[in-house]
């Protein structure tokens, strides 16, 4: 049982070693690629990242019929279209949604009115549903315009605590508001 052990974990240290061969290997390479076809150096890092991460998930699965380094470009090519795509998607999808909310809010269609007046109830709704400490320091934040160290100084707690209880301000409006975001993501750009 013991040389079985011995023998798994030096099949581990192999392989882990080989890994981190083949990232140093081919990193770089691969991000440049992935910058020519992104032209976003901080989402280029992440694709090669994520190819990496699949590799390393999934070594056992992988059956590789050519070089390594063909097999992590094609990778990383169909990374890189497969986020292109899913961009163009999203852009399309947001430029829909910017087109009808500004056409109900411009032209003062009765459903235009609705739905504001319906966000207005939704927002205040949540808000209320905040706890006080989060409620409060949202409020100072967000009506009053203070900066979170006056905020702090106001209520006698730490810069760190504002920050806390916004991040949970926030977050929670977030959930309360999801069906609204686009709406006044459009409001805030007018």
């Amino acid at each position: 049982m013991e040389f079985m052990n011995a023998t798994a974990t030096a099949v581990q240290e192999t392989a882990t070693q080989t890994f981190e061969q083949t990232f140093k290997t081919h990193f770089k390479g691969m991000h440049a690629y992935a910058c020519t076809l992104l032209k976003d150096d901080i989402m280029a890092e992440e694709m090669v990242q994520q190819v990496f991460c699949k590799l390393w998930e999934k070594a056992d699965k992988i059956k590789i019929k050519e070089s390594i380094s063909g097999y992590l470009y094609r990778s990383v090519y169909h990374e890189c279209i497969n986020y292109l795509r899913h961009q163009k998607v999203k852009q399309a999808h947001q430029e829909h949604t910017k087109h009808a909310m500004t056409h109900h809010y411009q032209t003062g269609q009765a459903s235009g009115k609705v739905i504001m007046s319906e966000l207005q109830q939704k927002l205040d709704a949540a808000l209320q549903a905040l706890p006080e400490k989060c409620r409060t320091v949202f409020q100072l934040s967000r009506f009053e315009e203070l900066r979170y160290q006056e905020i702090a100084d106001k209520l006698n707690i730490s810069v760190k605590t504002v920050e806390n209880q916004m991040g949970k301000a926030l977050k929670l409006l977030r959930l309360q508001l999801v069906d609204f975001l686009p709406l006044l993501l459009i409001l805030i750009h007018l």
